[in-house]
């Protein structure tokens, strides 16, 4: 059996060089490879030659691409799709428990305890719901029960989630939001995703909810959010993105004391190729084993 070519680029990070090495392959340049690795965005993506079989991209969402036209039907395409999941439910869980627990509103005031104390809320006996509950879906549901809440999974097909108490398919969605005390989000960004979270959505949340983002910026009217948070529709946001991004430096989010805002870390840069190396391996035992690989993309969904 011959030595998988393998070109890592733009640059031949280490801990994906690694994943190759560890798969039995070996690291050649783009012009000799089946397989191409992309640690970047759609800008400065090469011309691909058509020995190139395979390409791995390191992201989870590719609407950058698609809106490029990178993507063609001639070969295999995947992204990093569930690669970053555990983090990113880590970081969502966190931002969660800031908010419910008032930490946000305590770090953004000074020992305001007849504000804060009677806002004090648990996940004990909550509902949280997770709309597009893919792979960090499945790494936040048991760390949401051992919280002792409820989870409502929402997903494209309704295909049971395991762990999750309900799961429900993405056209039920308003009957979800209605049925929770939080909501998280970590759907991809599509033309039926955007804007899912509008005055209309918000409305249908409780005046302690808080709703988290670790998706898209895209799928909340921001808009409409901070006229929801401002009249008590809800009770606060927890965004790792934004739309755009970054937001502006006198963005009105900012000035909320029921407002965190991280700048896209909950799956930090630093710690994307190391997180991302495992499942590259696992890949490319897969393609040259011959088996369906982990996180196809599927251009015409926009994920």
């Amino acid at each position: 059996m011959s030595t998988l070519r393998v070109a890592v680029e733009p640059v031949p990070d280490e801990h994906l060089v690694g994943a190759v090495a560890e798969t039995g392959g070996s690291v050649v340049p783009l012009d000799q490879a089946r397989v191409l690795v992309w640690v970047g965005g759609p800008d400065g993506f090469p011309d691909l030659p058509d020995t190139v079989e395979w390409v791995a991209l390191s992201t989870a969402g590719i609407e950058g691409f698609v809106d490029a036209g990178v993507l063609d039907d001639t070969r295999i395409w995947t992204n990093a799709s569930g690669f970053y999941a555990a983090g990113v439910a880590e970081h969502a869980l966190a931002m969660l428990l800031g908010g419910t627990r008032q930490i946000v509103r305590s770090a953004k005031t000074r020992w305001a305890k007849d504000l804060v104390d009677p806002a004090v809320r648990t996940l004990r006996g909550s509902t949280v719901a997770i709309i597009g509950a893919g792979g960090i879906g499945r790494e936040l549901t048991p760390l949401l029960k051992a919280c002792g809440a409820t989870v409502l999974a929402v997903n494209r097909s309704g295909r049971p989630v395991d762990g999750a108490d309900i799961t429900m398919a993405a056209d039920r969605t308003d009957e979800a939001l209605a049925a929770s005390d939080h909501i998280v989000l970590a759907a991809p960004d599509t033309p039926e995703t955007r804007h899912m979270i509008d005055d209309r959505t918000l409305a249908m949340l409780k005046p302690h909810s808080w709703i988290v983002n670790v998706a898209r910026g895209p799928l909340i009217d921001e808009a409409a959010l901070y006229r929801a948070l401002t009249s008590g529709v809800i009770g606060g946001a927890a965004l790792d993105v934004t739309d755009p991004e970054p937001p502006a430096v006198d963005h009105p989010l900012f000035d909320l004391d029921n407002v965190v805002i991280t700048p896209h870390v909950a799956n930090p840069a630093g710690r994307l190729t190391a997180e991302m190396a495992p499942h590259l391996a696992e890949n490319l035992r897969r393609f040259t084993a011959g088996e369906e690989l982990l996180a196809l993309v599927r251009a015409g969904q926009g994920y």
